[in-house]
């Protein structure tokens, strides 16, 4: 069994990468894990900023047995899903990112809350802002019209990848179009030069 999951990862993670991550792990957080307000230092994220909101969803997808803490090893899970997960397995990340309260499914609150810290982020870093001519409220009820196929107003996991398989505009917002690996390394890049 271990050899085939060995055979399903297309690239091995670099050891050496994996010892330097680790080092600045450590020198970051000494006690081995990262608090939420690590985390948005960590990835140079103001507090109260724009991309706070979206930081601490990450931060919850992150943290994996819900401990309120990262350790190194779902620090380094969720960069190697960020950075080398399939569609579906990064669906399933955004997945929890906008499911808030963790109860498995995603509701209008929770959807405009995530869908209207993007649209910040974006018109801040001036990136791609063509999607956000449209209202959060206009994007939400377009999402929700897509993939909630039973019109009860929660987005069950499945819905959600469905959905956003089956349409590349609500793929692109559901997937957190602001490229969760992206976000990391241009905030930890930005983080860098203060």
């Amino acid at each position: 069994m271990g050899q085939t999951q060995q055979t399903e990862c297309k690239e091995e993670i670099d050891v050496k990468a994996l010892q330097d991550m680790y080092r600045k792990f450590v020198m970051e957080c000494p006690s081995g894990v990262l608090f939420l307000h690590e985390f948005k230092r960590f990835f140079g994220v103001d507090p109260t900023g724009e991309a706070s909101d979206y930081a601490e969803s990450m931060f919850r997808a992150f943290d994996k047995n819900g401990d309120n803490t990262i350790d190194f090893l779902e620090f380094v899970a969720a960069l190697n899903l960020v950075f080398r997960g399939d569609l579906e397995h990064k669906l399933r990340w955004s997945f929890k990112v906008y499911d808030k309260d963790g109860n498995g499914f995603v509701d209008r609150s929770e959807l405009r809350s995530i869908i209207d810290s993007i649209y910040r982020i974006k018109k801040c870093s001036k990136s791609d802002l063509t999607d956000t001519q449209i209202s959060v409220d206009a994007a939400v009820d377009r999402i929700l019209e897509a993939v909630d196929t039973d019109n009860d107003g929660c987005v069950s996991m499945e819905e959600f990848i469905k959905g956003a398989q089956a349409d590349p505009w609500v793929l692109k917002m559901l997937s957190l179009d602001m490229n969760p690996a992206g976000w990391v390394l241009e905030n930890r890049r930005k983080s860098a030069h203060f």
